[in-house]
């Protein structure tokens, strides 16, 4: 009987698994180190009906049930390396969120990060849940492009400032995983 493969075909497979495909998810994979870390700051200016050329974003469902639960606000935010509004533009935050719990403070983001810069270029996308009266709070970053291709990690959330309901400023500490480029 002649077998449908030849038999050097196993010996091929079992090098090309273990000393090529392995090592490879090994070196990229270290959970304990992060392949590229950014830090950031989000500042969110809501319009409030009469800041048109300073707002960032505009709630597009009003709130429900005496609180915040229900509301759902658009996003195109500035990004920057330091807390200052005013100071250079290191990417954009494309986006939403709403609050989705009833009775403590909570959020839910999904939005893009995009770099346009000459450091980096492409985009990293963001989600998860923002329990606000936590002190840190952590999204999943679950995909990019360009210089974050298939990019996996955690962005940290610090609250840094608010201001009213219609300014918030956060700290972004973004770690990255798993990197291919």
């Amino acid at each position: 009987m002649v077998s449908p493969l030849p038999k050097n075909s196993c010996f091929i497979f079992i090098f090309f698994f273990f000393f090529i495909l392995v090592p490879s998810l090994v070196l990229a994979l270290n959970p304990k180190k992060p392949c590229k870390r950014i830090v950031l700051y989000y500042h969110n200016i809501l319009f409030n009906g009469t800041d048109a050329a300073n707002a960032t974003s505009a709630m597009i469902t009003n709130r429900a049930l005496g609180s915040e639960f229900g509301m759902m606000v658009v996003f195109d935010d500035p990004l920057t390396e330091n807390g200052h509004l005013r100071s250079p533009e290191a990417a954009r935050a494309q986006g939403f969120y709403f609050y989705d719990r009833k009775k403590t403070y909570s959020a839910w983001f999904a939005y893009t990060v995009i770099f346009n810069t000459t450091q980096y270029k492409g985009t990293l996308n963001i989600m998860g849940a923002d329990p606000l009266p936590e002190k840190t709070r952590d999204l999943s970053v679950v995909g990019g492009t360009g210089d974050f291709f298939m990019a996996r990690g955690i962005a940290t959330f610090k609250t840094d400032e608010v201001e009213g309901d219609f300014y918030f400023r956060l700290q972004m500490d973004i770690k990255l995983y798993e990197c291919y480029n």
